[in-house]
């Protein structure tokens, strides 16, 4: 099945770039292309769409609040002239952010992100999950998110918040990673830095003092090393 991409953009020869980039590969189809974003939510609402390509500065409804707008978001790709909007946009789920002019080898990135993402989605135990141990957190003021433990991927420290990357989303919540990690299953989680902790079972590759997991790279800090690394010994097959 053919991964369907959105593409959003108020310049017609920016659509036009991802538009002949993504046309020759088999695993990818433009169901359609819009330079008004309010065409593009309306398209939304009835077609079922896996990716969105995304500028941000756009008449009537900017890349932001176009994302805010929306319910139950496909995965979300950023393309934009400007860098600054990168910090805002990650407390967004966005799955990349690419900066014009998009080069071939950059987008080819981002796609196996885009097919990488979608195939987890699939294969996720979301099935499996009734008898699956899992945590509330509370992400807001009123709402409280179920997260099974088999679905998550990195937690990252913000600070006085968490990051929680998991298979189908991405939550920030407030709380410290010694207290969270505390709060997992020893010997299917381990610390690999002040700002890390990380799945055992989700890493991909582990290549000098750094462990790859959905093709991100997470430094393993020095007091860490050695017993990240005898902890994935032990773990290894």
């Amino acid at each position: 099945m053919k991964i369907k991409c959105l593409i959003i953009d108020d310049e017609p020869l920016a659509i036009n770039v991802i538009k002949n980039y993504l046309e020759p590969l088999e695993n990818f189809e433009v169901i359609d292309t819009f330079s008004n974003p309010i065409e593009g939510l309306n398209f939304l609402k009835n077609n079922r769409v896996d990716v969105i390509f995304l500028d941000i500065n756009m008449p009537v409804l900017d890349g932001i609040n176009f994302i805010k707008s929306l319910e139950n978001p496909p995965l979300l790709v950023i393309t934009s002239a400007y860098s600054q909007f990168a910090i805002e946009t990650y407390e967004l789920d966005v799955l990349d952010y690419l900066v014009k002019p998009i080069e071939f080898p950059r987008l080819m990135k981002t796609l196996n992100k885009v097919s990488k993402r979608l195939e987890n989605k699939t294969n996720s135990p979301q099935e499996n999950n009734a008898d699956s141990p899992f945590i509330f957190v509370k992400i807001d003021k009123k709402r409280m998110k179920k997260i099974f433990f088999n679905e998550i991927l990195v937690i990252e420290s913000l600070k006085d918040y968490l990051k929680i990357n998991t298979l189908t989303g991405k939550y920030i919540i407030h709380s410290t990673l010694s207290d969270f990690t505390d709060l997992l299953p020893e010997k299917n989680f381990l610390r690999i830095h002040r700002s890390y902790t990380i799945a055992i079972d989700k890493i991909d590759a582990v290549e000098g003092n750094s462990i790859e997991i959905e093709g991100l790279r997470y430094v393993i800090g020095r007091s860490y090393i050695d017993h990240v690394k005898q902890r994935i010994l032990n773990s290894s097959i």
